[in-house]
């Protein structure tokens, strides 16, 4: 083992990077459930000339930028919850996990859930408490109530909807997470635009609940945009530990003029949910396809032989998730986001031929 090696701590060393996938400019790419259009060219002449006036020679003021007004006016956040920003709700379940991350502390999640909630405990050096979903991705409440009670976590990760199933959980259940756990609940609703429920209206409520959500899956993802809505109390040790000047001047006032626009925003989300009932329904009618219900921009289906799915499509130019082989749950498991109505018959195309 070279110098450098033995200086990396030994945990660090035993985990893999996050893999970003390089893909052709010619593929469509339905695998990290980006939204499939932009701004149209009026909107986009409109930002570049906002952008083009922003003092990039100036460190960004988050706090005084301007932001979380209009986040609480456009999202209903109630006048009790702080809104911390950050850069992606990947650096916020960071920060959570790293505050919390006191010598025994434990951290509970679903699994099959989001992958960066195990990493950064294993980063931050809390034991992982992963609690099997049900069969049918659905929470099972028993298993969830009785691990909260034998483990005490300091820290609980509920996706809602979850990801990567996109099943949505019982209203009713997660409530009864929240309020049995003895430490701070995160409710994750990064696919909340796409699900007919919100946890959103009750954040500020409550010390120890912590209402997650970014811009990304509403076609943003590239500002890296997410925010916490929390009680001040557990807003004000959060931001002890956000870097400063985290969030950049461009991203702050692109996000600002999404956020005005968002009436656009808001048409682009109602079509991708009509285009997931529609891929929904063409899917679950080729053979040997199991479409599970979805409340996000995604679908999770199951196939005979997920390998050979994923890499017939591939080879049509179509870039989808294989899930097969991360999780006991998933095997067969593939996971295709909502595109473009083209996108997704140009999809339903190849898998009528292949499923034959």
């Amino acid at each position: 083992m070279n110098t450098i090696q033995n200086l990396v701590r030994e945990n660090i060393r035993k985990m893999s990077a996050y893999a970003v996938a390089d893909v052709p400019a010619s593929f469509i790419k339905l695998d990290a459930m980006e939204l499939p259009c932009r701004f149209p060219e009026s909107l986009r002449r409109e930002l570049a000339a906002e952008l083009a006036e922003a003092e990039i020679n100036r460190y960004p003021n988050a706090a005084a930028c301007g932001l979380q007004p209009l986040l609480r006016d456009v999202f209903g956040i109630p006048a009790a919850a702080r809104i911390v920003l950050g850069n992606g709700s990947d650096e916020l379940i960071q920060l959570l996990t790293l505050l919390l991350a006191k010598p025994g502390a434990k951290m509970l999640a679903l699994d099959p859930g989001f992958v960066m909630y195990r990493h950064n405990a294993a980063l931050f050096g809390m034991e992982y408490v992963g609690v099997p979903l049900n069969a049918d991705f659905t929470l099972n409440l028993p298993a969830v109530l009785a691990a909260l009670a034998e483990h005490r976590p300091a820290l609980v990760f509920l996706a809602y909807p979850n990801n990567p199933t996109g099943v949505g959980f019982a209203r009713e259940d997660v409530q009864a997470v929240i309020d049995a756990a003895p430490g701070v609940v995160v409710v994750d609703e990064a696919y909340g635009a796409f699900s007919g429920g919100s946890f959103l209206p009750q954040a500020g409520g409550m010390e120890k609940l912590v209402l997650l959500r970014t811009l990304s899956k509403t076609g943003f993802a590239g500002l890296r945009l997410g925010y916490a809505c929390c009680h001040p109390v557990l807003a004000d040790e959060l931001e002890k530990i956000v870097p400063p000047y985290n969030m950049n001047r461009l991203s702050l006032a692109a996000a600002a003029f999404a956020l005005r626009h968002y009436g656009w925003v808001a048409e682009q989300i109602d079509m991708l949910k009509q285009e997931r009932a529609r891929l929904a329904s063409a899917l679950a009618a080729l053979p040997g396809v199991c479409v599970f219900p979805s409340e996000a921009n995604f679908l999770t289906v199951r196939v005979a032989d997920a390998a050979f799915v994923f890499d017939k499509l591939k080879e049509n130019g179509i870039l989808i998730k294989k899930l097969h082989g991360t999780h006991p749950l998933l095997e067969g498991c593939l996971r295709f986001t909502v595109g473009s109505p083209e996108e997704n018959r140009r999809v339903c195309a190849v898998l009528q031929t292949v499923c034959r």
